[in-house]
């Protein structure tokens, strides 16, 4: 079973960078679409950006601009790199690896947006 180790979250001012990263276990990711999700309280969890195996990016409209995914295959890592931050953006963000068809999930990450 793969392992998803988020890091990087913390406490940023609106209009703040963060740089969020997650690194993986096995030898699936090069194989793997990697996303970030995110979980605001008393919100659904919902998607932030993903990233093919061949770096086709997606992201959510309210992310776009903003957010930058991106993924390092020899290091078994994807980055989500977070500019121009607002209170809106605050939310636990998780990593997930989609591989044939399953997906696996991080322990997530706070990020909190507060001056």
């Amino acid at each position: 079973q793969v392992q998803l180790v988020e890091s990087g979250g913390g406490l940023v001012q609106p209009g703040g960078s963060l740089r969020l990263s997650c690194t993986a276990s096995g030898n699936i990711f090069s194989s793997s679409v990697m996303g970030w999700y995110r979980q605001a309280p008393g919100k659904q969890r919902e998607l932030v950006a993903t990233i093919t195996t061949g770096g086709t990016t997606n992201y959510a409209d309210s992310m776009k601009g903003r957010f930058t995914i991106s993924r390092d295959n020899a290091k078994n890592t994807v980055y989500l790199q977070m500019n121009s931050l607002k209170p809106e953006d605050t939310a636990v963000y998780y990593c997930a690896l989609e591989w044939r068809g399953l997906r696996s999930w991080g322990q997530g990450t706070q990020v909190t947006v507060s001056s």
